[in-house]
C-alpha cells in the first residue's frame, strides 16, 4: 500500500490507541469529559460529510442524536434487547429518517434548508416530550441497559472506549470516502451541480446519501449518549446541542479530515477549561470562538494548511506531452438530429420548430443575433430544459424528456458560457471524475478515480488540449484561459458521441482562439466526434465549421456552408439589422452630421478591464460631443456590454480613465457616477418587477427629487403607453413596455449622457419602430447619447458618428455614413 492510502489508518490507529489509554487510566469525570469529546467528534465527522463535502448545512442534527439516544434506550429498556444488537440499530433508524428529511429538504437550498432542519430538530424534541407511552414524555428514560467490554471495563469507561473507537473508524472512513470517488463526487455536486450532471452525476441522490451518512454517524453518537447519561428526556436535546455540533465542524475546519476533531477538542474542552472563572466562562467561552473564527475563517484546520504550504512545497504532476492524437476510444460515434425542436417560458417562445442534423466527425456551428435562442438550444438538447414540442435523437436513441445525466450517459457533454469547473478539485481530478461517467460505485472505492489508467488517460487528454500547467493545481486558481481547455478536457473526459460548446472562445486572445480552433477540428478528424458550437467569434466560426445553423428569434433563419451563410442576405439582415445594399441604405447618416454639436462632454482613454484574468477591453478611445449620438457596434461578445458597464461604474477599469466634462470617474463608484449624470439603461431592461410603473419612475428620479412629479408626467407624455399601466407591477408588463419603462426611468435621473445597452433586444418591429422613433425625438433635443444594439443598421440611421469594436478593440470608427458603407462592419458581424 502507498504512503497516500495507509496514512488515514495510521492516523486513526495514533488517535485510537491515545484515547484508550486515557480512558482506562483517568478518574470517572474526566472520563465522561473523554467521552463527550469522542462522541462530538463522531457528529463531527458526519456533520463534515455533509457540510465539508456536499456543501448541505444542518441545524437540525441534534434530532438524529436524539433519534439513536431514545432507539437504545426503548430498545434494550422496554424491548429487553442487548446493546449490541440495539446500537447498529440507532444507526439504520438515524440514517432512514435522514434520508427521508433529505428527499424534500434538498430540493431546497441555503437558508431554507436550515430552516427545514432547524423544524426538524424541533419536531424531535416535542414529539419526545408529548409521545409518553414510548419515550417516557418530559419524564424521559431510564433504566435501560449499556455496553460491557468484559472485565477490560464497563459503564462510562467502556462507553468512552466505543466513543473513541467508534470515532477513530469515522475519522478512516471519512479519508477513505473524501479522497474515493464518492467525495469527488460530492464535492463537484456541491460546486456546480449544472456541470456535475453534464458528466453523468445524478445529484440529488448523492446529496441524500451525503444526509443519511451524517445522519447515521450522529445516531450512532446517540445511542452511546444514552447509557453514557444514563437518563434520556427530551431537554437533552435542545437546540443549541445542534449549534455546537455544527460548531465543531466550522471551527476545526469543514472539508479537513482532522477538522472535526480538532473542533471536538475545542468545543469539548474549553468549557472545563474555563470552568474556574465561574458566571465569566460562557463569556469567555464566546469570545474566544470568536477570535477562533477570526483568525482562521477556514477552521483551525484550514489555517494549519496555510502554515504547511508555507514550509513545503507542493509536489507538481507532470503532464503527458500532446500527441498525434486524442486518447479516445476508436469506435463509431452517432451524429445528433433536432426534428421540430421548441421551447415555452410563458408566452414567450425562445426556441420554435428547430430542426438540423450535426453530423460526427464534423463542427457544426449554431449561430445567430443575441437572443436568438441558442443558448436555450444547447440546454434543450442538454437536457436541462425539457421541450415543449419537437424531440432530438443521438443517432437512433430518442433523448428528449430525458434528465442531464441521462443525457450526458448517452453520449452528448457540453461546455457553458461560464466555464463551471469543479472548483474544491485539482485539474486531474476534474478530468478523472468525468471519466466514470457518473458512475461512482462503492462508497468507500476509489480505484476508478486513482487507477494508473485513469490518471495517465486524464494526463494525456489535458495535455492534448494544451493544458501546460500543474495537474494537482485546484481547479478554483486556474486563469480564464486554463480554465477553457481543462473544461473541454472534462467534456472529453466522457468519451462522448457529440461535443456541445457554448462560447468556447469567450475571453480568448487571437493566439488562443488560433489554438482553440485547432484543437476543435483535432476532436472532430481525429476522434470522430461531432462538434456543436455557439459562439460569436464569427472569425473563428467560419474558420473552423463544415455547416452553419443561423438561428433568429428562437427560429432558424438559414443552414449551410459558411460561405452559404456569409452571402444569404437573410443573415446579414438579422446581424446587421438591413442587407446594407447600396440602394437600401438609409440616408439618416448622411442628414445627422448637418446637426450643431457642443463641445466634447465625455471622454474614454485607452480603457482596460475584464473579468477576473480574462481581459475583455483592450484600449478602448471613445471620445463623444455634447448632443452627439454615438452608435457602439459590434458582432456578440466582442465588448460592448462590458464598455457600457464600466461607463457607469459597475465593471473597475483596470487602466484607463473615463472623463465627463473633465472630471475624472474612473475611480467613484456606480451610484456617484449616475449623480453626476451618466446614466445606464441596463441590457435587458431591468426594472423592478414587484413596483408599479410609477414607483420605477419615481425611483429613476430620485436623486433629483425637485420636479420629480413634473418630470414623471413628462414621461408619460412621452411614452403615453405607460400612462395606461401606470398603478401595474412592472414585472407584468410587456418586453416593448418594460424597454419603454426603462428608459423613462433612466431619463428621470435627468442625464448628461443616456447610455443605451441593446434597447432592441427581443422586441417586435413595430416595438423597435416606436421606440427608436423616441430616441430620435430625444436626439433631436440635444440629449447626449451611447447606444448599443445589434441593430446596426438603424442604430446607423439614427447616429451622428460610429464606432466597431472586435475582440475588445475599436477597429473602425467614423461618421454614421463611413462606418456603414465599409466592409470591415460586414466582416465584424460575419467574419467576411
Amino acid at each position: 500500500m502507498t504512503g497516500g492510502k495507509t496514512w488515514p489508518w495510521i492516523a486513526g490507529l495514533a488517535v485510537l490507541g491515545a484515547g484508550l489509554v486515557l480512558a482506562t487510566t483517568l478518574n470517572g469525570y474526566y472520563v465522561f469529559v473523554l467521552a463527550q469529546v469522542a462522541l462530538l467528534a463522531l457528529v463531527g465527522i458526519g456533520l463534515n460529510v455533509l457540510i465539508g463535502l456536499s456543501g448541505q448545512v444542518s441545524f437540525g442534527h441534534v434530532g438524529f442524536y436524539a433519534i439513536g439516544a431514545y432507539a437504545v434506550a426503548i430498545l434494550t429498556g422496554a424491548a429487553g434487547w442487548s446493546f449490541w444488537a440495539a446500537w447498529p440499530v440507532a444507526l439504520l433508524v438515524a440514517a432512514a429518517a435522514g434520508a427521508l428529511l433529505a428527499l424534500p429538504a434538498l430540493r431546497v437550498k441555503g437558508p431554507y434548508l436550515a430552516m427545514i432542519t432547524i423544524a426538524f430538530g424541533f419536531i424531535v424534541e416535542h414529539g419526545a416530550a408529548e409521545w409518553r407511552g414510548l419515550t417516557g414524555g418530559q419524564n424521559g428514560l431510564m433504566g435501560y441497559g449499556g455496553p460491557s467490554l468484559g472485565g477490560l471495563a464497563s459503564g462510562e469507561r467502556a462507553v468512552a472506549m466505543l466513543a473513541l473507537i467508534a470515532a477513530a473508524l469515522a475519522f478512516v472512513g471519512y479519508c477513505l470516502l473524501a479522497r474515493g470517488r464518492w467525495g469527488a463526487g460530492l464535492r463537484a455536486v456541491r460546486d456546480s451541480e449544472t456541470a456535475a450532471e453534464a458528466i453523468g452525476l445524478k445529484p440529488l441522490p448523492i446529496k441524500v446519501v451525503a444526509f443519511a451518512v451524517s445522519a447515521g454517524l450522529a445516531g450512532l453518537a446517540g445511542g452511546l449518549f444514552a447509557p453514557l447519561a444514563g437518563m434520556v428526556t427530551p431537554g437533552s436535546f435542545a437546540f443549541v446541542q445542534s449549534i455546537l455540533f455544527v460548531l465543531v465542524v466550522v471551527l476545526g475546519g469543514a472539508g479537513s479530515a482532522i477538522g472535526p476533531l480538532i473542533g471536538a477538542l475545542i468545543v469539548g474542552l474549553l468549557p472545563e477549561v474555563l470552568s474556574g472563572m465561574e458566571e465569566y466562562r460562557l463569556l469567555f467561552f464566546g469570545a474566544l470562538l470568536l477570535v477562533v473564527l477570526w483568525v482562521a475563517p477556514d477552521g483551525v484546520a484550514g489555517l494549519l494548511q496555510r502554515l504547511s504550504q508555507h514550509l513545503w512545497q507542493r509536489r507538481e504532476t507532470p503532464l503527458m506531452a500532446g500527441g498525434v492524437s486524442l486518447p479516445l476510444v476508436s469506435r463509431v460515434r452517432q451524429g445528433l438530429s433536432a426534428e421540430g425542436l421548441g421551447r415555452m417560458f410563458g408566452g414567450v417562445r425562445a426556441v420554435h420548430e428547430l430542426s438540423f442534423v450535426a453530423q460526427p466527425g464534423a463542427v457544426t456551428a449554431l449561430i445567430g443575433p443575441n437572443g436568438a435562442g441558442k443558448t436555450t438550444a444547447l440546454n434543450l438538447l442538454s437536457g436541462f430544459y425539457t421541450p415543449s414540442s419537437g424531440g432530438f435523437a443521438l443517432g437512433d436513441k430518442a433523448l428528449a424528456g430525458q434528465p442531464a445525466h441521462a443525457v450526458a450517459r448517452a453520449g452528448l457533454a457540453r461546455s457553458y458560457q461560464t466555464s463551471q469547473l469543479f472548483g474544491s478539485l485539482s485539474v486531474l481530478d476534474n478530468v478523472a471524475l468525468a471519466c466514470l461517467r457518473g458512475r461512482l460505485g462503492g462508497l468507500f472505492g476509489a480505484a476508478g478515480l486513482r487507477s494508473a489508467a485513469v490518471q495517465a488517460r486524464s494526463l494525456a487528454l489535458l495535455g492534448a488540449c494544451g493544458y501546460v500547467g500543474d495537474a494537482n493545481l485546484p481547479a478554483a486558481d486556474l486563469p480564464h484561459v486554463d480554465r477553457r481547455v481543462v473544461e473541454i478536457a472534462r467534456a472529453l473526459a466522457t468519451d462522448p458521441d457529440m461535443l456541445l460548446l457554448d462560447e468556447p472562445a469567450a475571453g480568448l486572445s487571437a493566439e488562443d482562439k488560433q489554438r482553440l480552433a485547432v484543437l476543435l477540428r483535432r476532436i472532430a478528424d481525429e476522434a470522430g466526434v461531432g462538434v456543436l458550437l455557439v459562439e460569436h467569434d464569427m472569425g473563428l466560426v467560419m474558420g473552423v465549421s463544415d455547416h452553419i445553423v443561423v438561428l433568429d428569434a428562437g427560429q432558424r433563419l438559414a443552414m449551410g456552408t459558411p460561405a452559404e451563410i456569409q452571402a444569404d442576405p437573410l443573415v446579414r439582415r438579422a446581424y446587421l439589422g438591413d442587407d446594407m445594399d447600396e440602394d437600401s441604405r438609409l440616408e439618416a447618416p448622411v442628414a445627422a452630421h448637418q446637426r450643431q454639436l457642443g463641445a466634447e462632454l465625455l471622454h474614454v482613454g485607452a480603457l482596460h478591464t475584464g473579468y477576473g484574468a480574462a481581459p475583455v477591453l483592450k484600449g478602448i478611445e471613445l471620445q463623444l460631443r455634447e448632443g452627439e449620438l454615438l452608435a457602439v457596434l459590434g458582432a456578440n461578445g466582442a465588448g460592448k456590454s462590458t464598455l457600457m458597464r464600466a461607463l457607469a461604474g459597475l465593471q473597475r477599469p483596470v487602466q484607463g480613465g473615463i472623463h465627463l466634462a473633465g472630471e475624472d470617474l474612473t475611480d467613484l463608484g456606480a451610484e456617484a457616477i449616475a449623480r453626476r449624470g451618466l446614466v445606464l439603461v441596463p441590457e435587458g431592461r431591468q426594472v423592478f418587477p414587484e413596483l408599479s410603473v410609477r414607483d420605477n419612475l419615481r425611483l429613476g428620479g430620485f436623486l433629483h427629487p425637485e420636479g420629480l412629479e413634473a418630470r414623471a408626467e413628462a414621461m408619460l407624455e412621452r411614452f403615453p403607453r405607460l400612462r395606461e399601466r401606470l398603478h401595474q407591477r412592472a414585472g407584468l408588463l410587456s418586453g416593448g413596455e418594460q424597454q419603454m419603462l426603462a428608459v423613462a426611468r433612466g431619463l428621470m435621473a435627468k442625464p448628461r449622457v443616456l447610455l443605451l445597452d441593446e434597447p432592441s433586444l427581443g422586441l417586435a418591429p413595430k416595438v423597435i419602430a416606436d421606440l427608436f422613433a423616441v430616441l430620435a425625438r430625444l436626439r433631436e433635443e440635444g440629449l447626449t447619447i451611447v447606444l448599443v444594439d445589434q441593430m446596426a443598421a438603424l442604430a446607423l440611421s439614427l447616429a451622428d458618428r460610429a464606432c466597431v469594436i472586435e475582440d475588445g478593440q475599436v477597429v473602425l470608427a467614423g461618421t454614421a455614413a463611413e462606418v456603414a458603407a465599409d466592409p470591415a462592419l460586414r466582416k465584424a458581424y460575419l467574419g467576411a
